[in-house]
């Protein structure tokens, strides 16, 4: 499914992730996500698309987001739209599509194979652009939960369907196994060791 001399692109809807790793009863550890792609081609490039609540003085995805940021993702972020229903609660609206949609588009000349982490059946439009440009386009997502995480549309117009419940060993973190603090950026250095 993947060749070596390949490049690759990662495209993570942060929230469509989230929600099938946790329905799979893990979560994702990105180093070794990033590590095991890394093996399969050449990454090019890793993405990871989430929108926030900017009101909130504290964001439990804030510290993920930072991480991510030092340790080789590309992370774009979005404020989240907050809004009243029908009904009178309280929504958090944050869609990322067009921004994933947008940027996979723009490298299209240089990608070989995308992998994108979601089962949002609006990117079978995308899929079926980038397979008109010769690109192939691996999804990671998942039928092992009920219902599945995966739109029948999406899976269907995919080169590859790659059900993550199969990348658990390999992605996965036991959730009671989360860091005590959060890692330290790859490049940090002492406050005193400032280089310019």
């Amino acid at each position: 499914m993947f060749d070596p001399r390949e490049k690759i692109a990662l495209f993570i809807d942060g929230a469509n992730l989230y929600a099938t790793s946790r329905s799979l009863g893990f979560d994702i550890d990105y180093r070794k996500l990033l590590a095991s792609f890394q093996k399969r081609g050449y990454l090019l490039r890793a993405y990871y698309y989430t929108a926030l609540v900017e009101d909130q003085e504290y964001s439990s995805i804030r510290p993920l987001i930072d991480w991510l940021d030092y340790n080789g993702f590309k992370v774009v972020t979005k404020p989240a739209k907050e809004f009243t229903d029908a009904a009178g609660r309280r929504k958090i609206k944050g869609n990322m599509d067009i921004e994933l949609t947008v940027d996979a588009l723009e490298l299209a000349d240089v990608v070989d194979h995308y992998v994108i982490f979601s089962g949002d059946g609006d990117f079978r439009t995308l899929v079926e652009a980038l397979q008109r440009r010769g690109r192939k386009v691996s999804i990671v997502s998942t039928m092992a939960s009920q219902p599945p995480m995966i739109s029948d549309d999406l899976r269907r117009q995919a080169d590859h369907f790659i059900d993550l419940m199969t990348l658990k060993n390999e992605v996965g973190r036991d959730p009671t196994d989360r860091p005590a603090r959060r890692p330290e950026p790859a490049n940090a250095q002492d406050d005193d060791d400032d280089q310019y």
